[in-house]
């Protein structure tokens, strides 16, 4: 979901602080460690291992040396029985961090692995990310940026085990081992992490650990079943549209058809009227807009009241966006001189032997997870505690927190796992707590003093909520007979996804969103001039799955593959030859992509093609190997083998999992009907009968196989999503013998 994962991250605390100030956003400032104890007590949260923690970790980190981010006691409980509970510092929403991160720490503890255990965590100070410094679930950044983290905290644990142990048989802890969640002595004595666990946490916290050789893990890239697997498929997983609380009350919104519109009259007697329903209430709204709420006894009757409102909208003053227009107005900025990211020295495209030209379309996208929005709220004098599942979970406290005239240490958010969000539960506006707290803060003053629970519709969410920018791109590409590119004049027309959020100073550069130009060029050494236009229109935009390089990948993947057929070369072999020695990560992900898929070795039945990709997101590099044939003038993927190099797999099944899931994301956008279009400032699209994701039908067979590695790992979340279409797009070109231009795919 983050743009770049090589910004300047040391500087984004300072940047939030700023933000802060304007009302925007929250920071949780580092807490001595008595102040951390104290709060994380008073808001009920597990202040750590076992009761007499807080007695006896009163040493400030200051002089510690430690972080919030770095004390076991935020992070793990053990048990008198032996089981360790694991604190998340992210959200779950379906990449698998809530096994992942405790098989990491599992590993340094040495516990017994089917004893572990893990729980989501809050917006408490030890839960940011401890190399962005706010709390984010994004950018595919849990596992890179935790790894060492979670292995210390681990580690640490372990420690103090040992020490614990060494003190009651009286001997020296570097005498002692452990093992499967035991202390073992020399002799033969052993004793249980329960046993030991609450003298462990009476003695101070060390600095310094010994993390294991990588050699010697015994649980981190062993293929494991989620933690979370069985609760999932039998049905019995607690998701945040499912959590209730005693008295708890439904809410949901009217919101106006074009964004940002405010009411013009309301007649809400009718609503009023139907037996369930508490309250109708004027809120504000995300972007400036107004809405209309009714809070009722349960979702039917909140339903049922807002159906029955007779609302008139004013429309008057904001864009009615209109997409066949907004795509004119597109083509023709394409056409102007603008912001250059790339400005390379170029032969002139008149002298190139060979010429290719090429504009790609690519429509709006709606994030479309299972799980629709939701949010609840309880209010109480100078507090509030809300939950929800938040991709950044202080950012959300930070907004509840102006909303409701509150401070951000009087307002706890907890988070809840999610079905799914693709970016959507993180927006700088934190829309999603700030109108659930609206809603709390109006009910209050009706009189109602019942917690409540804010629901999105599929219907809401698909057209009231934010979507994957729309995209112009054309190229121009001069090459020789030997697929030598000469020059390369390239231009994006497209709405800035990272202006005015917190992200902006950082990530927009001379006018240029770096969100939108990630993935270009890279890692060919293209003599490229790329120009860049960002028009402002009346549609809000978010970062969705693999970012821009969800068309980035797709224009530099189908080009190369036009150049390669141009001047008769095998795409493999050309691509290749274009990584040179440096970019050693591509070549062994496509070798292996080739190699297991039989490209070159294996005859393919009658009718299908083969279509190649490898693209390079958030550290991690994934290739595909598709098959694909046209049934009926449509286009049909039929097998997907990939080559995964994210250095080393936490768990490979997970990987597996999430190179799957990101694939048969992409191949949604491929399919016709996936895309979201606008009419006189409405959204047309309203369900998943008129938003197409792809079905069971649709999915094709795959094969994924990982580049061994003991390197530092890298992340998963998005890369498997960028190349699927390209592949696919390359081999249907091979069959059609016409290029492949837009998205969804349209073979007339």
């Amino acid at each position: 979901m983050l743009p770049n994962p090589n910004m300047d991250y040391s500087q984004l605390p300072h940047a939030l602080q700023h933000l802060l100030e304007r009302g925007r956003a929250t920071i949780v400032p580092a807490l001595p460690r008595r102040s951390f104890l104290k709060m994380t007590g008073a808001l009920g949260l597990a202040v750590g291992v076992f009761p007499h923690l807080a007695a006896a970790q009163s040493t400030d980190p200051a002089e510690a040396g430690l972080k919030p981010t770095e004390q076991p006691s935020a992070f793990v409980q053990i048990a008198p029985n032996g089981e360790v509970t694991v604190t998340i510092n992210r959200l779950e929403f379906g990449q698998g961090v809530q096994t992942a991160l405790p098989m990491i720490l599992a590993e340094e503890l040495d516990a017994d692995w089917s004893l572990v255990r893990s729980q989501l965590g809050t917006n408490d100070a030890a839960y940011v990310d401890p190399l962005f410094g706010m709390h984010l679930t994004g950018g595919s950044n849990t596992i890179k940026n935790s790894f060492t983290q979670y292995r210390e905290l681990g580690a640490r644990v372990r420690a103090m085990l040992l020490a614990a142990a060494a003190a009651r048989w009286n001997v020296e802890a570097a005498t002692l081992r452990t093992e499967t969640g035991s202390v073992l002595a020399s002799d033969g004595r052993k004793l249980g992490y329960g046993e030991l666990a609450e003298a462990a946490m009476s003695l101070p916290v060390p600095q310094k650990i010994a993390l294991k050789d990588p050699k010697d893990f015994r649980i981190i890239g062993k293929p494991t079943q989620r933690l979370d697997a069985k609760a999932k498929s039998s049905g019995q997983q607690s998701f945040g549209i499912d959590f209730k609380l005693p008295g708890q009350l439904t809410a949901v919104v009217a919101r106006p058809p074009v964004f940002g519109a405010k009411i013009a009259s309301l007649d809400d007697s009718a609503a009023r009227s139907i037996k369930g329903v508490r309250a109708v209430l004027r809120i504000p709204l995300d972007r400036g807009a107004e809405g209309v709420t009714v809070i009722a006894d349960g979702y039917w009757q909140a339903s049922q009241g807002r159906d029955a409102l007779k609302v008139e909208w004013d429309t008057s003053v904001v864009e009615k966006v209109d997409s066949e227009k907004q795509l004119a107005q597109f083509r023709e900025m394409a056409t102007k001189p603008g912001p250059l990211h790339f400005d390379a020295d170029m032969a002139p495209l008149e002298t190139a032997p060979l010429t290719l030209d090429a504009e790609f379309v690519f429509p709006y996208l709606a994030h479309a997870a299972m799980e629709p929005l939701n949010c609840t709220v309880r209010l109480s004098d100078n507090r509030a505690e809300i939950w929800m599942g938040s991709q950044s979970a202080g950012l959300d406290a930070g907004v509840a927190a102006n909303v409701l005239d509150l401070k951000p240490d009087q307002v706890v958010v907890n988070v809840l796992t999610s079905g799914g969000g693709f970016g959507r539960r993180f927006s700088s506006s934190s829309d999603t707590a700030m109108e659930a707290c609206q809603i709390a803060k109006a009910a209050r003053a009706a009189g109602i003093d019942a917690p409540v629970r804010m629901l999105w519709s599929r219907e809401d969410d698909m057209k009231g909520g934010y979507y994957r920018p729309t995209h112009l791109h054309r190229a121009r590409i001069g090459f020789d007979k030997q697929g030598n590119v000469l020059a390369w004049d390239h231009t994006i027309v497209g709405q800035s996804i990272l202006t005015g959020t917190v992200f902006e100073q950082f990530q927009v550069k001379n006018g240029i969103d770096a969100a939108t130009t990630e993935g270009m060029r890279n890692p060919y050494p293209l003599p490229m001039r790329l120009t860049v236009h960002h028009p402002v229109a009346n549609v809000p935009v978010l970062w969705w799955r693999s970012v821009g390089s969800t068309h980035t990948a797709f224009v530099m993947e189908t080009l190369l593959d036009d150049i390669a057929r141009a001047t008769d070369q095998d795409p493999v072999a050309y691509r290749m030859n274009m990584f040179g020695e440096e970019h050693v990560r591509h070549r062994d992900a496509l070798q292996l992509a080739v190699d297991k898929s039989g490209y070159g070795t294996k005859t393919l039945a009658e009718g299908r093609a083969r279509g190649v990709a490898v693209h390079e997101s958030f550290s991690s590099v994934v290739a595909y190997v598709v098959e694909a044939s046209v049934v009926d003038g449509q286009p049909k993927l039929h097998r997907v083998t990939a080559g995964v190099h994210c250095n080393l797999a936490i768990n490979p099944r997970s990987v597996e999992a999430q190179v799957q899931g990101a694939a048969i994301m992409g191949l949604s956008a491929c399919l016709a009907g996936s895309e979201i279009t606008l009419k006189d400032g409405v959204v047309e699209q309203s369900n998943f009968s008129e938003y197409t994701v792809a079905r069971i039908t649709d999915v094709p067979e795959f094969d994924v196989h990982i580049v061994p590695s003991a390197e530092a790992p890298t992340g998963m979340g998005e890369p498997g999503l960028p190349p699927l279409a390209p592949a696919f797009a390359n081999a249907i070109s091979r069959l059609t013998g016409k290029p492949v231009r837009q998205m969804p795919f349209s073979l007339a």
